[in-house]
């Protein structure tokens, strides 16, 4: 088996020039960078797992998360998929440091910046949707700093990785239930979360193609709530009495409870068709009543656990991610299956 040593001598450079090349640390000429990787190829070099262990313990890894979403509890389960691998990640001497935000692009900065500041080695972020977070991800990258993105993503960034829901197909998802479930004429309100989230506008693009095609569907009023409760039952109540023909909500994030609640007190929920996104307690709870018909999950849990496994894999062995895209399984949930 070939050893970095080896490696060394038939590049003739030194053993912490090819470790820096493995493990995307500190510049490296091109031309030297591209010698050394053609021999690691040649060479069929694979890193020794128990040196792996035994470097990263030496290393004190240090991983930041950065999460959208304060009082959203769509993200408790995320956070528990975050916290169960820090856990493990805790035996190879790498802690694990987490940050939660509200849907704001000063806070998620300030939060980024926070973390830089006290050494981490690599950051697992759901990503405010601007330019100013994308020139900050790409700015990591260059300073040796790997990103993957968790539960929404960033375009034209230079993140190593992302890990989440395929939104475009869920809000195709959502439109395919809303036609399965209706009849006759059909008048949707969307509430979303935010403008400056992709996901949310991922979701609702998806879900306009699909209903574009059926004469019978048709999106009257779209409002953003920013996954806050109070703000989606004044908005859900606003959207019920602008448009009185409304007979179906399409709910992309977070604001469900809110809401679910203004429908109810309308009075109108005898006759309403409700999707919307993921299990938490209270959705589980008017899918019991029968307000909500269906809702479209995508495992928070594995959202949180697998950037840090990809990071540590990472840093650890240079191996990059076998898929840029990590897309998480869609799972429908109606009241039958609970």
């Amino acid at each position: 088996m070939a050893t970095i040593k080896e490696i060394a001598t038939l590049a003739g450079v030194s053993r912490g020039t090819v470790d820096r090349v493995l493990n995307h640390r500190g510049e490296v000429n091109p031309q030297t960078e591209a010698k050394i990787l053609e021999i690691v190829q040649a060479l069929d070099y694979k890193p020794n797992k128990a040196g792996i262990v035994l470097a990263a313990q030496k290393k004190n890894l240090k991983l930041g998360v950065v999460l959208l979403g304060i009082g959203n509890p769509f993200y408790d389960d995320v956070l528990a998929g975050v916290r169960d691998k820090a856990t493990e990640l805790e035996g190879y001497n790498c802690s694990v440091l987490i940050r939660q935000t509200e849907y704001s692009l000063e806070q998620q900065l300030s939060a980024i910046e926070e973390l830089v500041g006290e050494g981490i080695n690599g950051l697992a972020i759901s990503p405010y949707n601007d330019n100013a977070v994308r020139e900050k991800i790409n700015l990591l990258c260059d300073q040796g700093i790997p990103v993957v993105t968790l539960n929404t993503d960033i375009e034209n960034s230079r993140r190593i990785a992302y890990v989440g829901s395929h939104y475009y197909r869920s809000g195709e998802t959502a439109a395919g239930l809303m036609h399965l479930m209706t009849k006759g004429d059909v008048f949707v309100g969307i509430v979303s979360g935010s403008q400056n989230i992709l996901c949310h506008t991922e979701r609702i693009a998806g879900f306009r193609h699909v209903t574009s095609s059926y004469n019978n569907i048709r999106i009257v009023d779209i409002v953003n709530n920013n996954d806050d409760e109070s703000e989606s039952y004044e908005l859900t109540i606003g959207l019920l009495n602008r448009h009185p023909g409304i007979n179906a909500f399409y709910f992309t994030a977070g604001g469900v409870y809110g809401g679910c609640r203004a429908i109810m007190a309308s009075g109108r929920h005898q006759n309403m068709t409700v999707i919307a996104n993921d299990m938490v307690p209270t959705t589980r709870a008017f899918m019991e009543k029968g307000l909500i018909a269906a809702t479209i999950c995508q495992q928070p849990f594995l959202q949180g656990y697998n950037p840090l496994a990809i990071l540590f894999t990472y840093l650890t062995t240079g191996e990059a991610p076998a898929s840029e895209n990590n897309y998480v399984d869609v799972d429908i949930r109606i009241k039958e299956n609970l």
